[in-house]
């Protein structure tokens, strides 16, 4: 048996300490005990719009649709059918750090399903066909002839129904004047353009490339004993002696020095808007969760600051949407306002978000505010350790964005250690008007 390097970590709200083993080729076993009547595996790949450049965008997303269409072991749909017939969730995901895959099926009475079940995602993660058929000849977006339509034709329309999304528009326009060269300025799910020509071969020389022993954690996460079944995951994840990825390290942008604000034009009836700031890396655990309890007081729920002053109490109602996010990112996350307002009065709706963060610059929150907020977190995070998937989603995050599950314990300290003076310092470096990115959708009819 190979060493292993075994690390417990306390885990909050779970009965025992989270197990983490290190193989000497890189790959991560994680263990999260959790009783119940549900198993959930997961493997999550260090890889995902940050590794794209803009010939190849949208390859991470093209790729994790293509990993369900068999293996060397598994025809196409073996992997679902034999899954979903026991009851089980199959799915993925991509987003800018990472691709991950998981399985959420019913224990059982015996090993059975256990067991199948990391055989068929290990198959998965390790052996992919991508097979020519199932991915679809390349083609001329302009003039799409083809006899039959696969995979990519799936995700070219996935593409195509986001387009006529206000909020994606919204959305792409302002994360990507926010950035000046780090790629998370593109959007994850690619262009039509570059899904309709990237060839098989391209895409499985980005699978080589990235999904590697050190990019890749499996975590099982439910009423499993790790000394049961630790040899039997090593066994099943065999890389046969699969080379590394060597990760490039990119160069965080810098926020904007003066505000930037960018209009477009689409047939909508409403104008949408977002203002945007960059955030601290995800490491920085504190100031990543100061910008995301300010998140929480300004824009989140109707008792928030912005629900109740722009909406609730206002008497001229400008507003019919309003809330706020916090994205955590390796490099940097994202701090995000998001309005939906009446076209007529853009400039009095932009002047308004202005007034309401210019507000937390200047005074911060209140005492009461503060004590609300630490409680919500706490109680979201808490609420996340109930289900297996939750569990295994949030330390598949800390250990693939954090690379440390100790941020986990953290987070939670952090929580409790967040003073009014701590808000409206971070605020004031991170939130500042010059430092936003404003990007306002309007309906065409208002095109000058």
């Amino acid at each position: 048996m190979e060493n292993l390097k075994k690390t417990e970590i306390n885990y909050p709200y779970l009965e025992k300490p989270v197990v983490i083993y290190e193989r000497e080729c890189g790959h991560k076993i994680v263990f999260a005990y959790k009783k119940g009547s549900l198993i959930n595996i997961s493997s999550w790949v260090k890889t995902g719009s940050i590794n794209e450049n803009d010939e190849n965008n949208g390859i991470s997303h093209f790729l994790e649709h293509l990993m369900f269409k068999g293996t060397t072991n598994h025809k196409a749909g073996e992997f679902d059918r034999i899954l979903e017939s026991r009851g089980a969730i199959v799915n993925a995901a991509t987003w800018k750090d990472y691709t991950f895959y998981y399985v959420t099926i019913p224990k059982g009475s015996d090993e059975r399903n256990f067991k199948d079940t990391l055989e068929l995602h290990a198959d998965m993660m390790l052996n992919p066909v991508i097979p020519p058929n199932e991915i679809g000849e390349p083609f001329d977006i302009n003039n799409p002839v083809v006899s039959e339509k696969r995979e990519r034709h799936v995700v070219i329309e996935e593409i195509r129904m986001r387009k006529d999304q206000p909020w994606t528009k919204v959305y792409n326009l302002t994360n990507k004047n926010m950035y000046t060269n780090h790629p998370y300025k593109r959007d994850v799910i690619g262009t039509d353009k570059i899904i309709s020509t990237i060839s098989r071969e391209t895409v499985l020389d980005y699978y080589k490339t990235h999904y590697t022993p050190n990019n890749i954690t499996t975590i099982i996460a439910g009423e499993i004993n790790p000394d049961d079944v630790i040899n039997s995951v090593i066994e099943k994840f065999d890389f046969k002696g699969r080379k590394n990825a060597v990760n490039k390290e990119f160069i965080s942008d810098t926020p904007v020095q003066s505000t930037k604000m960018t209009e477009t034009y689409s047939d909508i009836n409403t104008g949408f808007l977002m203002f945007g700031y960059l955030g601290p890396k995800s490491r920085n655990t504190k100031e990543a969760t100061i910008l995301e309890m300010i998140a929480l007081v300004l824009g989140q729920g109707q008792s928030s600051r912005l629900y109740q002053e722009l909406i609730e109490k206002t008497s001229k109602p400008l507003f019919n949407i309003i809330s706020t996010d916090y994205y955590h990112f390796r490099d940097g996350g994202n701090f995000f306002i998001q309005a939906n307002f009446k076209p007529d009065y853009k400039e009095e709706a932009v002047n308004l978000i202005k007034e309401q963060i210019q507000s937390v610059t200047d005074k911060g929150i209140t005492e009461k505010e503060l004590k609300k907020a630490k409680k919500k977190l706490k109680a979201g995070f808490a609420e996340n350790s109930e289900t297996v998937s939750d569990i295994a989603e949030t330390i598949g995050f800390y250990m693939t964005v954090c690379n440390d599950l100790n941020c986990v314990n953290e987070y939670i300290n952090a929580i409790d250690e967040i003073t009014l003076e701590d808000i409206k310092e971070m605020a004031n470096k991170y939130l500042k008007i010059n430092n936003a990115v404003i990007s306002v959708l309007m309906p065409q009819t208002y095109k000058k």
